[in-house]
């Protein structure tokens, strides 16, 4: 009975490195703006410690960079984008994609966007 709580807290605090370390690398883009028109580009996650990451993405001839972390089945960035401010969640699919929706600041409505593992 005390080795399986031994292995059951162990896996628990290893967990969160489990996480960080799946999420880390390339991802390819695809989404549509606020007014419904497509985009691609490719996106990386960069684990910074068990429960953060950075996020940059490039679409055409736009970068921005942004902060993310994991919370069970959801995954954030916050971001900066030009001189606004943005925010997109994400939730995790089986498969690993991300599928997520996103807004700026001050702009109505949404944008959609999917990562897909390179």
């Amino acid at each position: 009975m005390k080795l399986t709580a031994l292995f059951t807290t162990a896996f628990a605090l290893l967990a969160p490195a489990a996480w960080a370390q799946d999420f880390g690398g390339d991802y390819m883009v695809a989404g549509t703006n606020l007014d419904g028109s497509p985009y691609e580009g490719t996106a990386t996650i960069t684990v910074l410690t068990e429960t953060t990451c950075q996020i940059d993405w490039t679409t055409g001839d736009t970068t921005s960079t942004g902060v993310c972390m994991r919370y069970g089945p959801a995954f954030s960035a916050a971001y900066i984008l030009g001189d606004q401010i943005g925010l997109v969640i994400y939730q995790i699919m089986e498969d690993g994609t991300l599928d997520g929706r996103w807004t700026i600041t001050g702009l109505e409505g949404f944008g959609t966007e999917v990562l897909s593992p390179m």
